[in-house]
């Protein structure tokens, strides 16, 4: 968008754009191999002790000999996207400029196939460097309906996901996501209402509701992202693709009396009709 030829100067052109001028010169520092390291660990930390906060998390660093101080791993897990998973106030910062909407599945009884879809973001560790991944589960199922990789935090790839997840199974009743600058974009929120669905945001009281997805993200790195070092986007894109059915489709669920997302999610709709 900064046309650094052009003849209008770049303090001139980054004003019209609304950027700042110091954003504008800034270029990126690639991550440290040693800060990588640290993310894959607080990942594994996360994932086996989802209550941890930076605080508590660097003390186990510290225990296991790494060198690090409580606001560099505050830094770190927010790049990653992790907090702690606890009942607190709430669960993530959404944009100062965004709205947030009402969080709609308290006392509700999910009992059957796209009454209500969640959406997450998470971490993915790389041979060098990391992805985002998001994905799109059925609530009722486990079922995963779409996902999409990402090397930034932004809203296009959710909205990607969603749109791919309404074209292939219709609208569910309602959609549930946590209070990220993600899900609460024009971009996203405009996705959500052009097709039907209501759009339900994570808040004080729903913090338990997270340990559905936080369970898939666990089966996903343990027996996928962990065993691997994906050496590029195209090469976890791949073996993701491969996974991901498997999951679906042949994985039995002790949370669903050993059946898989796919018998849960499709046998129902057959009755239904």
């Amino acid at each position: 968008m900064i046309d650094p030829d052009h003849a209008l100067p770049i303090t001139r052109q980054a004003k019209a754009l609304g950027l700042s001028r110091s954003s504008v010169y800034y270029k990126p520092v690639p991550i440290s191999e040693a800060d990588l390291a640290l993310m894959r660990r607080i990942d594994e930390l996360h994932l086996e002790y989802p209550f941890l906060g930076a605080r508590q998390m660097k003390r186990l660093l510290n225990a296991e000999g790494a060198q690090v101080g409580r606001k560099h791993v505050s830094t770190l897990m927010t790049r990653m996207g992790i907090e702690a998973l606890y009942r607190k106030p709430r669960t993530t910062k959404p944009h100062p400029g965004h709205a947030v909407y009402p969080y709609r599945l308290r006392g509700l009884s999910i009992d059957r196939p796209n009454q209500v879809w969640a959406l997450d973001i998470t971490y993915l560790p790389m041979k060098r460097g990391f992805i985002y991944f998001v994905a799109v589960m059925d609530w009722y199922s486990r079922r995963i309906l779409s996902w999409r990789l990402s090397n930034t935090m932004t809203a296009d790839f959710c909205v990607e996901a969603l749109e791919e997840a309404l074209r292939r199974y219709g609208a569910p009743q309602i959609i549930n996501t946590d209070q990220g600058s993600q899900f609460t974009s024009e971009e996203f929120v405009s996705s959500v209402q052009a097709s039907g669905a209501l759009l339900s945001m994570d808040g004080k009281g729903a913090w338990r509701d997270n340990v559905f997805i936080e369970r898939f993200w666990r089966t996903l790195k343990y027996e996928e992202v962990y065993l691997r070092a994906y050496e590029s986007v195209t090469e976890a894109r791949h073996h993701l693709a491969r996974y991901l059915p498997f999951y679906n489709e042949r994985r039995p669920h002790s949370s669903l009396e050993g059946r898989t997302p796919d018998s849960m999610y499709f046998e129902k709709q057959r009755i239904a009709a």
